[in-house]
């Protein structure tokens, strides 16, 4: 009777709703620990996912109300054209750097991630359209945040549908990949 007691008090310890309760506290004081540290940390570079001239040209006006940050464009429009949005703005070229090594949503940030680290960069904004954001958050989030880089997104106003869950899930389980084995499984 007298090691009863202690037996039956120890074996709450191991009820799996106070785990459960206490894995969704812990996830969530984390979540709110990133979303306040995003919040307070300053951008250091924009980050566009191109493919549409909008968030280009949403991207340049936006520079020009951060004249010291450095802008990336991943896989967007030709060349010479996003060249001519971001300077017919008044952005300098030596700001602009274009890398089309992209294929994808998940290679946007796969291609990226090792040349922002390398420069020291820590927070970016994020630009992409409102129907594409929650995709590329999730996978920002992985791919970029496996290096400290946080993210600050900035939604570009579309007429488009928000992309389906699927395409989200999909594409996280690839950055995952990418994180885990280097490799993306690209889908063209």
């Amino acid at each position: 009777m007298f090691f009863d007691y202690p037996y039956k008090k120890s074996s709450k310890l191991f009820n799996p709703w106070r785990w459960l309760v206490l894995l969704t506290f812990a996830i969530t004081c984390y979540m709110g620990y990133k979303e306040i540290k995003s919040y307070i940390t300053p951008a250091e570079a924009l980050v566009v996912l191109g493919g549409h001239e909008e968030r280009e040209k949403f991207a340049a006006e936006l520079a020009k109300q951060h004249p010291h940050l450095p802008i990336w464009v991943s896989s967007g429009s030709p060349q010479h054209y996003v060249q001519k949005i971001f300077t017919t703005r008044g952005i300098k070229s030596d700001r602009l750097y274009l890398d089309y090594q992209a294929k994808d949503t998940v290679t946007n940030f796969t291609t990226l991630v090792d040349e922002l680290q390398a420069r020291g960069i820590d927070s970016v904004y994020l630009i992409t359209s409102d129907n594409h954001m929650t995709r590329a958050r999730i996978i920002g989030e992985i791919v970029f945040g496996s290096r400290g880089i946080l993210l600050k997104p900035i939604s570009v106003p579309s007429e488009s549908p928000p992309e389906p869950i699927e395409k989200s899930i999909r594409d996280g389980a690839r950055a995952i990949l990418w994180l885990t084995t280097g490799h993306t499984l690209s889908l063209k």
